[in-house]
């Protein structure tokens, strides 16, 4: 646990201290939520120094409660205007050797909410990181959406839908769990990829330790039985049900490369190739019935959809590949044979 000393402490560690009792005391008001964001947003450093002292604010009352409670400490108390309620003395308090941004932050919990909510989404052609509060790191692909639920017993990330890769703080006693509209995965901190567009449409990929996915009932074949995964395996689920398998070092990293603005096409049907294109890019593409089988093996940036069709034209030999908008702005993929 970092070490806070009150007068050595930086500006942004005294503001980010602020803030994490402002957290812990109750809901934001919807200036202090627009202050807080803009805070957050000038430097990666302040959401760290954030995520530390909401940690250590956590961490604090559950030692000091149990020091209190075997007689080693007995603070003084003080009357509220509440006959029903007393609170530990602040002065006290801050005349330990703990922080006196920490001692801020103790002081509300009595009034702390039981869950903390955050959203965040993605919008079309962008990719996210951030940083939780728990200390835990995500990165969001394009048109991406969460919704995080922190609890003093738990950790809930709601990926509503899209795609993300998770790094997660280890904490046994609080399990970080992403539930989707097609199952959910459970772990104690590990690094995993999680990708679901459909209710019936789920992706898990282990990169490091272990999960526990629990696909969902949405088709009548899917099992609801947990399955344990480990590092490089991977579990897709459809309709037509669960199937577990197990990634080379080569095919894990082709798996992730969305992380870099890439995608690798090892066989892929030029459907689904089409279809990750559209997402990303928030556009509508339409391949032909004939040409939807057809399979893409190559490398391609994400961000270029326009480099994307040009290659496909020179992608199949013997046939001629046209793409065509219409006013609504659709793309139309063709193939026709040149026999």
């Amino acid at each position: 646990m970092k070490s806070f000393l009150p007068r050595s402490a930086s500006a942004a560690e005294e503001q980010a201290s602020l803030w994490a009792a402002r957290l812990d005391g109750g809901s934001l008001t919807a200036s202090e939520r627009a202050a807080l964001d803009a805070w957050l947003a000038e430097t990666p450093t302040h959401r760290a120094l954030l995520s530390g002292y909401c940690q250590f604010s956590a961490d604090l009352e559950e030692n000091l409660l149990a020091l209190v409670a075997t007689g080693a400490v007995t603070p003084p108390l003080e009357e509220t205007p509440q006959p029903a309620r007393r609170r530990w003395s602040l002065p006290w308090f801050a005349g330990t050797a703990l922080a006196a941004a920490a001692a801020v932050a103790f002081v509300f919990w009595l009034a702390r909410p039981g869950v903390q909510f955050e959203s965040i989404e993605t919008p079309a052609a962008h990719r996210q990181s951030l940083t939780l509060a728990d200390g835990s790191r995500v990165e969001l692909n394009a048109r991406t959406s969460l919704r995080i639920e922190s609890s003093r017993t738990e950790r809930r990330v709601q990926l509503v839908t899209g795609e993300a890769y998770f790094v997660v703080s280890k904490d046994k006693k609080r399990p970080f769990i992403v539930e989707t509209p097609a199952g959910s995965v459970r772990v104690t901190g590990t690094i995993f990829n999680v990708r679901s567009e459909t209710t019936s449409q789920l992706e898990v990929t282990v990169v490091e330790g272990s999960v526990q996915v629990s696909p969902s009932n949405a088709g009548s074949m899917l099992s609801s039985d947990p399955v344990k995964l480990g590092a490089g395996d991977r579990l897709s689920t459809s309709t037509q049900g669960v199937f577990p398998e197990t990634l080379s070092a080569s095919a894990l990293e082709d798996a992730l490369a969305w992380r870099q603005g890439q995608i690798v096409c090892n066989g892929m049907p030029l459907r689904e190739a089409a279809a990750r294109f559209a997402r990303y890019h928030g556009r509508n593409i339409e391949v032909a019935p004939d040409a939807a089988d057809l399979h893409v093996s190559s490398r391609h940036s994400l961000d270029d959809l326009g480099r994307f069709f040009a290659e496909l034209k020179h992608m199949y030999p013997g046939k001629t590949v046209s793409v065509t908008y219409d006013p609504s702005g659709t793309a139309h993929v063709t193939v026709r044979s040149d026999r």
